[in-house]
């Protein structure tokens, strides 16, 4: 006579695969890990130098004046009798025409474009950290390529900054002597070398690194661990089934 176990066969039984509470699944390796973390770094330190007027360091009427693309610290004013004196702030030029030259420009437009793709790709690589489907191993190696574009396009703008010294309003603060790539008595700031250091680790190391830095596709997975399951209940019924 054969035995049935009915416990075996009811829904609140079966062996259902859950996750552990409070476990957080992540879709980076490892190295996609650090991955993300330099992506982060890199996105920063080429934004904040982007914004940051501390490019380029010279001085006029005895006052030290600083620039970047777009913004100026410290700038002559006409005063009482025609005279000029140097107004001690900060801010940005009143309006994109305003920027001293056509090469300052472009740079700023390049290197904006490049800083905003470099922290749109570094969000998606710390929202990986988090979120067990958001990146694949195809989908790195894409992200990896949008860092080399972001970096490709702050190099340019780098490259584009030098050949704004010729203006005017640049010549005043070198000593009248700077031109396209001479700098005169003037020197580079900290800020033109941060942001060129940060395209250059995007392009180099953070690129090279999201080849690695996502997990195998998802459905494969997905398929092997369904494969596993309905062996287990296979097993499960069998077992109960024996007479």
């Amino acid at each position: 006579m054969t035995t049935f176990c009915t416990w075996c066969c009811e829904s609140t039984h079966l062996p259902i695969p859950t996750e552990k509470p409070g476990t957080m699944r992540s879709s980076l390796t490892l190295v996609g890990t650090l991955w993300a973390f330099l992506s982060l770094v890199t996105a920063v330190a080429s934004s904040t130098s982007y914004f940051l007027p501390y490019w380029l360091f010279g001085s006029q009427l005895g006052k030290p004046v600083s620039f970047s693309t777009f913004r100026r610290c410290n700038y002559p004013v006409r005063g009482e009798g025609q005279s000029l004196i140097m107004v001690e702030e900060c801010g940005r030029y009143a309006s994109f025409s305003a920027i001293p030259s056509l090469a300052w420009q472009m740079c700023t437009v390049v290197t904006g474009a490049g800083c905003a793709l470099l922290l749109l790709v570094a969000l998606a690589a710390v929202l990986g950290c988090c979120m067990e489907e958001l990146i694949s191993r195809m989908m790195g190696r894409c992200m990896g390529a949008a860092q080399f574009v972001g970096g490709l396009l702050i190099s340019s703008g780098c490259a584009l900054y030098p050949l704004g010294w010729n203006s005017p309003e640049i010549m005043q603060t070198c000593g009248n002597v700077s031109n396209q790539f001479q700098l005169g008595t003037c020197r580079l700031g900290w800020a033109y070398y941060c942001a060129g250091g940060g395209a250059a680790a995007a392009m180099l190391i953070c690129t090279w690194l999201s080849c690695f830095a996502g997990r195998n596709p998802k459905p494969v997975m997905l398929v092997e661990s369904i494969m596993r399951n309905t062996n287990s209940y296979t097993m499960e019924l069998d077992h109960c089934l024996k007479p």
